[in-house]
């Protein structure tokens, strides 16, 4: 299906009189986590394609493995289980590679693919993460797993930027055979293949760069900076930190950085993001968002001390269910008037993104980037910017992870030289200031962010086991 796709893509573009010849390199990113297994003696295949035949014509009969491992997998468990207890417990294999085991991360998907497949297995030559896979499609050969996608494999020592023994050998013998050696995010591949200079018209001086993640290439289209924050506010709301200092924890995710080589980056993943904001327009402000605002402009920074932690299905960070609600004095009640309830929310879910944030190294304000459907409400985003301590700033990507593409492809070509991926974007279209922090949030939320810590933790103890 990916390789197919990949086909129509580029014959429309060829419809269309786009130019290849044009491109001097391209690069691109993949969903994370998922894992491509190629068969024996497809490495041959690729160095010969035919430009007069369809890619996924050529390539029918070169994977193992037909329906990919992806992050949406949750059938690797037990081998979560075991990988944690052969790298020395969670915190351990966390301080590795950058997040503690979970069932998505491809390491583990591994080891239950060779556990319950293992003829497969057996019969493949080759592992590539989905980024490289594409790679591998314009290089004509098998393309590197990039640092930073590869932090996403519970594989990675991040701190060595090289696959941890330790890691390898729990999930499979010769493991790192399979996978080859990491490199550089930054990384010129090689040229394109003839394949596509025959048949698209690239020139044949056009550059692969290597390929990366989906979130690390958000990171890129973002133009994250040092110290900067990013909150996606949507469905689900993410956190990508680029953090200064190193604090591997047992929520939360640490990645090589993809735009600077001996840098990090954090994500964090909140699973009731836009769908329990809706909830709480719906039953306290009568479907309006116009009066939700007015709630959040009616009621004070602080909202007299009412603290709300609202996780309508199982939360990821925390792992945490139900609606708690907490008055002045840390007494739990039943219910909130309804402009209480809907400061409680915003400001609870800002203070958890903050909290959370801070555990995995977020210290130094410079500015808060927000994205996403709720990035457009001026008064959830004050709210933001008054919990955070820190400007606001909007920035119009509808498509960061395939800007961020274009961007790395760019710098791709001048790294080696010494030029920084600042300098290469640094034409960009700026953020543009949407919140300043009331001058007394420090003094409100600085007592405030210690109170949710104690609550959350105590929600946490009274879940049921």
């Amino acid at each position: 299906m990916w390789v197919k796709a990949l086909d129509l893509l580029l014959d429309k573009m060829k419809k269309a009189e786009f130019d290849f010849s044009r491109v001097r390199a391209l690069s691109g990113s993949g969903q994370q986590h998922g894992s491509v297994y190629w068969r024996r003696r497809a490495s041959e295949t690729l160095s010969q394609l035919d430009s007069d035949q369809n890619l996924h014509q050529l390539l029918q009969d070169s994977f193992s493995v037909s329906d990919s491992p992806v992050w949406m997998d949750s059938s690797s468990s037990q081998q979560c289980q075991d990988l944690e207890a052969a790298a020395g417990g969670a915190q351990r294999l966390a301080d590795i590679t950058g997040s503690r085991a979970y069932e998505r991360f491809t390491g583990n998907q591994i080891a239950e693919l060779r556990q319950t497949r293992l003829e497969d297995f057996q019969d493949t030559e080759r592992i590539s993460l989905v980024s490289s896979f594409a790679a591998s499609l314009f290089l004509g050969d098998y393309a590197a797993i990039d640092y930073s996608d590869g932090s996403g494999m519970n594989l990675l020592d991040i701190s060595s930027r090289n696959w941890s023994e330790i890691c390898l050998d729990a999930v499979a013998p010769h493991l790192g055979r399979l996978l080859g050696a990491p490199l550089p995010s930054t990384s010129v591949l090689g040229p394109v293949s003839s394949y596509f200079v025959h048949r698209y018209g690239f020139c044949d001086g056009c550059s692969v760069v290597a390929f990366t993640g989906d979130n690390p290439a958000s990171l890129a289209g973002m133009r994250l900076q040092p110290g900067d924050v990013s909150v996606s506010l949507g469905t689900s709301d993410t956190v990508f930190l680029w953090p200064q200092q190193l604090h591997p924890a047992l929520e939360g995710h640490i990645f090589c950085n993809p735009v600077e080589r001996e840098e990090y980056m954090a994500l964090l993943c909140f699973k009731n993001g836009s769908l329990t904001r809706e909830r709480i327009r719906n039953e306290c402000a009568g479907g309006s968002w116009e009066v939700f605002s007015a709630a959040l402009r009616d009621t004070p920074l602080g909202n007299n001390g009412n603290i709300g932690l609202y996780f309508d299905t199982m939360e990821i960070t925390p792992a945490a269910v139900g609606v708690h609600r907490f008055d002045s004095d840390d007494t739990e009640v039943s219910s909130f008037s309804d402009q209480v309830e809907v400061r409680a929310l915003v400001e609870g879910q800002f203070m958890s993104r903050r909290v959370h944030a801070e555990r995995l190294g977020y210290s130094m304000r410079t500015r808060v980037l927000a994205t996403g459907g709720a990035s457009s409400n001026k008064e959830i985003l004050q709210v933001l910017s008054d919990v955070f301590n820190a400007p606001v700033f909007t920035i119009d990507v509808s498509n960061s992870a395939c800007l961020g593409s274009a961007y790395r492809a760019a710098h791709g070509l001048v790294s080696e030289s010494g030029v920084s991926f600042f300098d290469v974007v640094k034409n960009a279209p700026e953020p543009q200031l949407v919140a300043t922090p009331h001058p007394a949030a420090q003094e409100v939320y600085t007592p405030m962010l210690k109170r949710y810590t104690r609550l959350e933790e105590r929600v946490l103890q009274q879940r049921p086991t």
